[in-house]
């Protein structure tokens, strides 16, 4: 009997978990932090799990197993890593084994679409969805999302998967190969995963190393690194951007429209939303759909005219007094940041939380755009210091409070926009970037009634 060894046993590593035991493998469990619900998923399945194991138990489970399967919150400098690479034990991730295993299911293999990139992957994931949904296909969005795809192949009704691919999940892969693949951007992020941005870039480009000539390898023409890592693929090259590619936005007749190699897929009027990386973000999806074959261009076209977008990333709140407020808790990173701020010529921005140890500077680099800076959480001071000249800047020690202060400082005609550029663990440790827009959108809609109430007193007095 085969043998292995789940190391952190969250949603993915659950999953993991169960496909292996599922499979006929002897299975034993870690996590550095066991739970009662972590602890009743391994007694479930059968699973013997160690809590915070030491180096000692962690040298031994390693030796003991044929492989160690690492859930993507395990960095690749964890114990485990260093103990399986010293072991010589395989390495491997959920979309890796998940991949493996369907390639031996009896009706064949089903079309698997990837992406990745720094931002954009969770948004162009499920765009791409829509549109295979549009064109009548059961298609469901995995990996890095609320399902895993080592448990959604066991679904025999799916017709397609689009896999959002963390560098955490492509790192150690021996055999994905998605037969169409978008990268979006490279940036820093995840630079306490990985040990530099030279193995954070060298796991993402991991998604396109086993694509075979037919396969589509698509990236985005404004990336240099994107791009250089695209021209050294064996697999057919795509690009999409707004200008200067094969997926472009082109004026006809003073109307904008999205175009791909073989035409005009829709007028940028007719998507629900088209903010610059709503569009960058539309092409890349189209590209990924139509290049596997799988979607049409009226399939394309319906699905942007309806796709709204999953929440905290620029979504909209509310709006009163001429100005709209947009939660983008999930821009963890400057470079997410400052897609935000791009979209709008006047906001005020609520920026801060836990530094991942990036620099913050890059989200001051568009002062023009800046009415005012209400920085929040830890990093509150260094976002703070680099807006030190540009605009009003004030300190907040509550979300009710950066809220309050935001409303303040803006005008109408402004946006309001909670775009953090950090993560959000300081203040919200067990609930992450989703705690923290749910929070914002909640103290959003209190103030937006409480002025709407005041309105109302003052127009009876």
């Amino acid at each position: 009997m085969p043998r292995a060894l789940v190391y952190g046993v969250a949603i993915a590593g659950e999953a993991v978990m169960r496909a292996l035991v599922a499979r006929g493998y002897d299975v034993v469990a870690a996590d550095d932090h066991v739970t009662p619900a972590k602890q009743s998923a391994a007694d479930a399945a059968g699973v013997v799990l160690h809590a915070a194991p030491d180096a000692a138990l962690i040298a031994e489970l390693v030796e003991w197993a044929d492989l160690v399967a690492p859930a993507p919150g395990i960095a690749e400098t964890h114990a485990v890593v260093i103990a399986a690479l010293g072991a010589d034990r395989p390495l491997r991730t959920e979309i890796d084994l998940a991949y493996e295993w369907e390639q031996l299911r009896p009706g064949g293999p089903r079309p698997m679409l990837a992406v990745t990139g720094t931002d954009g992957k969770t948004t162009t994931t499920f765009m791409a969805t829509e549109m295979l949904l549009a064109a009548g296909l059961h298609a469901v969005a995995v990996g890095n999302t609320d399902v895993p795809l080592v448990e959604a192949i066991a679904d025999d009704t799916i017709d397609a998967f689009v896999v959002e691919c963390t560098s955490f999940r492509l790192s150690w892969t021996t055999c994905f190969r998605p037969d169409s693949a978008v990268w979006l951007n490279l940036a820093p992020d995840h630079l306490n995963w990985h040990t530099g941005m030279a193995s954070y870039q060298a796991a993402k480009a991991r998604m396109w190393m086993y694509q075979r000539a037919e396969d589509a390898a698509i990236g985005f023409v404004d990336d240099p690194i994107v791009m250089a890592q695209l021209r050294a693929t064996s697999s057919r090259q795509i690009t999409f951007g707004l200008v200067g590619s094969d997926y472009r936005c082109d004026d006809v007749d003073g109307v904008r429209w999205l175009v791909a190699p073989f035409g005009p897929i829709c007028k940028v009027s007719a998507m629900s939303r088209s903010l610059p990386h709503d569009i960058t973000n539309a092409l890349a999806a189209a590209a990924l759909v139509h290049e596997a074959g799988l979607a049409d261009v009226a399939a394309i076209a319906t699905a942007l005219g309806r796709f709204v977008g999953p929440d905290h990333r620029l979504q909209h709140v509310g709006a009163s007094d001429g100005i709209d407020w947009f939660n983008d808790s999930k821009a963890t990173t400057p470079h997410a940041a400052l897609t935000a701020i791009r979209a709008f010529e006047s906001l005020v921005l609520i920026a801060g939380g836990r530094n991942k140890g990036l620099d913050l500077s890059e989200i001051a680099s568009e002062p023009q755009r800046m009415r005012g800076v209400v920085a929040i959480g830890e990093a509150a001071d260094l976002v703070a210091s680099v807006f030190d000249g540009i605009c009003p800047v004030v300190r907040a020690a509550s979300m009710r409070a950066a809220v309050g202060a935001a409303a303040e400082l803006a005008c109408g005609g402004d946006a309001v926009v909670l775009s953090p550029a950090c993560a959000s663990f300081d203040w919200y440790p067990d609930g992450g970037y989703p705690a923290r827009g749910d929070d914002f959108r909640a103290c959003v809609e209190q103030h937006l009634a409480e002025s709407h109430r005041k309105g109302l007193n003052g127009a009876v007095a």
